[in-house]
């Protein structure tokens, strides 16, 4: 099977920088093009270091990473230090890169891409969506040579994360992500409802913790810092692993339950600003503009994420 070609636009954050080391881990299903970065679960000039730091640990200092917007489309800059930390990736030690940082803007990096594309492409957002919103209203030709949008963000029964009715990607960003819901190419979303199922617990973190390479033991670090806020905040056997549901769909999509579904992002009400309203059963008759996962096999994908984090001893 040919392999995939992707871009992947990201705010790294543990669970970006995990969803890194698996695409990195999988060369013969995914062709990543470029990584572009943006401003969220810490400020881009963070954002962007923390991608090329984990492009060294996965040995592909090769790949090109872009800098991209530095703030959303309309609101003030919202980032995410108490869950992150404030490297964005506490859990492991931070050096400067080898990686170097693309010339150039992300935006125009992924409107040139696509504009020259001779195959369709993914895009594979997993942070606020402001260079992919940007990029579509700048140049909304591009959306010719999307092959679809994978992305992680939105709830439905979890309500919110970062205010009672909107998970922090959309919120940070929800004028941008109105955007790309409204593209007409196809989604499909990993929101915290299906998000809220792969849980770090003690035993799958010891799993990956066992993985003799720098890989994993940057991945077991994240977890066990990440861990201390999300357990404490649910009650929960272990942190959510957001992120990396994308990539995992794209290796091995039948991990995930998906439903056609209509939704919508509230850009009107401070109250419920960055909401997602997902018509799950149906009640209007809008549109259906996304494949919405709602149900995964976690044990499966934490089988996958070890064998691909194992792969790093090989090379």
């Amino acid at each position: 099977m040919a392999k995939r070609p992707v871009i992947i636009d990201c705010d790294p954050g543990q669970d970006d920088a995990i969803n890194l080391l698996l695409a990195m881990a999988s060369p013969d299903d995914l062709d990543i093009l470029g990584i572009t970065t943006v401003a969220g679960n810490v400020p881009l000039s963070l954002t962007e270091r923390n991608t090329r730091q984990m492009c060294d640990i996965g040995g592909r200092t090769d790949l090109l990473v872009f800098a991209g917007c530095d703030r959303p489309m309309q609101r003030e800059l919202l980032t995410a230090e108490n869950v992150h930390g404030s490297t964005g990736i506490d859990g492991v030690d931070i050096v400067e890169p080898e990686t170097p940082l693309a010339d150039g803007h992300a935006v125009d990096f992924i409107i040139d891409s696509l504009l020259s594309a001779t195959q369709a492409i993914a895009l594979v957002p997993t942070g606020p969506l402001t260079n992919i919103g940007t990029a579509i209203q700048r140049n909304p030709a591009i959306l010719d040579r999307v092959a679809e949008i994978v992305l992680m963000g939105g709830a439905m029964r979890e309500g919110g994360n970062h205010s009672p009715s909107a998970e922090f990607n959309i919120l940070a960003d929800p004028h941008a992500a109105d955007i790309v819901f409204r593209c007409g190419r196809p989604i499909t979303v990993f929101g915290l409802d299906v998000t809220h199922q792969v849980l770090a617990t003690v035993e799958r973190r010891e799993r990956i913790r066992s993985i003799a390479n720098p890989a994993g033991q940057a991945t077991a670090g994240m977890l066990d810092f990440f861990n201390r806020h999300d357990t404490a905040k649910y009650q929960s056997l272990g942190a959510p692993l957001h992120d990396p549901c994308t990539v995992a769909y794209l290796l091995q999509p039948d991990l995930f339950e998906l439903k056609a579904c209509n939704l919508t992002v509230e850009t009107g009400s401070e109250l419920t600003m960055g909401h997602t309203a997902v018509d799950f059963w149906r009640v209007t008759d809008r549109p259906h503009n996304i494949r919405w996962a709602h149900a995964v096999d976690a044990d499966g994908f934490y089988d996958l994420l070890v064998q691909r984090l194992e792969r790093f001893s090989d090379e």
